[in-house]
């Protein structure tokens, strides 16, 4: 019964991936010919909106396209990652004409160049032509492709911001020059490599020695990821190599979790609303895409202002929460707590009846702050009890 449920489960899954699939037939006046290319878009995409979102192109997209679109919504379900467009490239046959490369240089060279051409000029413009996309793209490639799309990097403004290299068979001094060309990054990149113990031996020796070039790279605009997988194959470290490759790349993306707050946030000397605006800043600037931020995350930078009684911090998280939703009651409760702990209690009920007026959260509900009010309003009472006390005395 197990096997038959797990088995519908994954059909479901194939099915739903399968019926999100745009297959399109890409002219090219480089390629002088068309080109099959397969679209993936984010479950719920519109094109109405003004949400952008990162193309991820996947090179031999014959068989990476699959994989890459099932680690993408894996990771997008649990907001790992952005929802992005996957845009992969059916090569076949032509894939040897696709990666011909110049036996010196290892760059892409006649037939390779053109297909160079074709992605730069052709593919890409396409794709954003016809889709709400983000500036923010990544290349994913295994062997020969990975090989072919380290050439884009050596363009004053490469097209893609981030660069998956699954055991990548580097060809004549590609290597040497890609080095050369990283120490003199005028734009950020992401670079992420791979391999593994069982990876094809003449391609593991040379990752291993070209990561422990990489790493010595002092450069600020390249950031760089390493991975070596322990007991998989040239193929089937893919899967695997995916998953990390995503997590890195995206790693600012993801919420705060319990790591960051405790190496990052507690430690900021600065007020709290100052670190979450960077953070969140930053992602709008290395993704294109802008992120709300949410309310379990002010809950926890509430929580480390409390802790350390930063009432200045506690004030600005308000005003900023409600700077990103007016309507929304969490900015005007979190005026209130700054008003209530800091000895202004009439500031505070005002505070608590204005919250009580606006939109419900998820995490501070109107029954909460009922009841913090109604704390106040006994308080005030005890107050004036015990002041007419004192005038009889």
């Amino acid at each position: 019964m197990k096997k038959h449920l797990l088995f519908l489960c994954v059909a479901l899954y194939c099915s739903t991936l399968t019926s999100q699939i745009i297959n399109k037939e890409l002219p090219s006046r480089y390629l002088n010919t068309t080109r099959d290319i397969k679209i993936k878009l984010p479950k719920n995409y519109d094109a109405e909106s003004t949400v952008k979102y990162p193309v991820i192109l996947v090179f031999d997209g014959d068989y990476l396209f699959e994989p890459v679109s099932g680690q993408v919504h894996f990771q997008t379900y649990f907001k790992e990652m952005p929802e992005s467009i996957i845009v992969g490239i059916v090569q076949g046959k032509e894939r040897f004409y696709d990666g011909y490369f110049d036996e010196l240089t290892g760059m892409p060279f006649e037939s390779g160049k053109r297909f160079y051409d074709f992605v730069q000029n052709e593919l890409l413009p396409y794709i954003d032509s016809k889709y709400n996309t983000s500036p923010f793209r990544v290349a994913v490639g295994h062997n020969t492709m990975a090989n072919f799309m380290n050439s884009y990097l050596f363009s004053d403004e490469p097209i893609f911001k981030a660069y998956i290299n699954i055991s990548p068979d580097f060809k004549g001094t590609m290597a040497n020059n890609l080095t050369t060309r990283l120490s003199h990054l005028q734009n950020d990149v992401f670079y992420y490599l791979a391999t593994s113990d069982k990876d094809v031996p003449q391609l593991r020796d040379q990752i291993r020695q070209i990561n422990s070039t990489f790493k010595t790279l002092d450069t600020q605009k390249f950031t760089f990821y390493y991975d070596e997988l322990k007991g998989d194959s040239h193929y089937t470290l893919v899967t695997g190599a995916l998953s990390k490759a995503l997590d890195k790349i995206f790693e600012i993306f993801k919420p705060l979790d319990d790591k960051e707050i405790n190496e990052k946030v507690i430690p900021f000397e600065g007020t709290l609303d100052e670190y979450i605006v960077d953070r969140y800043e930053r992602i709008e600037e290395y993704f294109g895409i802008s992120k709300p931020i949410t309310e379990e995350e002010f809950a926890k930078i509430v929580a480390i202002a409390e802790d350390r009684e930063d009432l200045e911090s506690l004030k600005n998280i308000g005003k900023l929460a409600n700077k990103q939703d007016p309507n929304s009651s969490l900015g005007t409760y979190y005026l209130a707590l700054h008003a209530e702990k800091s000895g202004k209690n009439k500031k505070a009920t005002k505070f608590y009846e204005s919250a009580l007026t606006l939109k419900e959260t998820t995490t501070i509900d109107k029954a909460y702050i009922q009841s913090k009010l109604e704390n106040l309003q006994a308080l005030a009472v005890d107050d004036n009890e015990k002041d007419d006390e004192d005038e009889e005395n």
